[in-house]
């Protein structure tokens, strides 16, 4: 088993002088999430997603979540890579619905690394203190479902 050390010195020796991928990954995949939930829920995983509401979003977040840690607890590494990607994907539906951005997370990552550096969690305490700033897209996603793209409401 390698050590964080170790770990760190691989990924800076693979990604080193490279981009930073998974930001530019996560909004292109927001982006197509935004766009195929205006689509045909017959044709589209995403629209039929969005279609049968918050609670079955939460739900696919919190099974791929199980899968997750089932995979990394077995050791099956490519699988773990599989269900990582599928737990992202539905964590972004779920945003996309909430009228989140995934600037909006990076936005408080990159508050938490200010605060506490870069590998923390927010202290219990801490969080229950927080309350991110009101925001439009806060507000029409407590109308419904709401798409940034389009800014109207499904």
């Amino acid at each position: 088993m390698l050590t964080i050390r170790e770990l760190l010195g691989r990924l800076l020796e693979r990604f080193a002088g490279k981009p930073r991928l998974m930001p530019d990954s996560i909004d292109r995949l927001f982006t197509a999430v935004c766009e195929a939930s205006e689509a045909d829920p017959a044709s589209s995983r995403t629209a039929k997603l969005r279609q049968e509401g918050v609670p079955k979003m939460a739900k696919k977040v919190a099974e791929e979540a199980a899968e997750v840690a089932i995979e990394a607890v077995s050791g099956q590494r490519e699988a773990l890579i599989r269900e990582s990607a599928d737990l992202i994907y539905n964590l972004v539906v779920l945003w996309s619905a909430a009228g989140l951005t995934p600037q909006d997370v990076y936005d408080e990552m990159d508050r938490r690394e200010r605060l506490y550096g870069i590998a923390q969690k927010l202290p219990k305490s801490d969080a229950l203190k927080f309350k991110p700033a009101p925001n439009a897209a806060a507000a029409k996603a407590s109308q419904g479902f709401w798409s940034p793209l389009s800014g109207r409401r499904s």
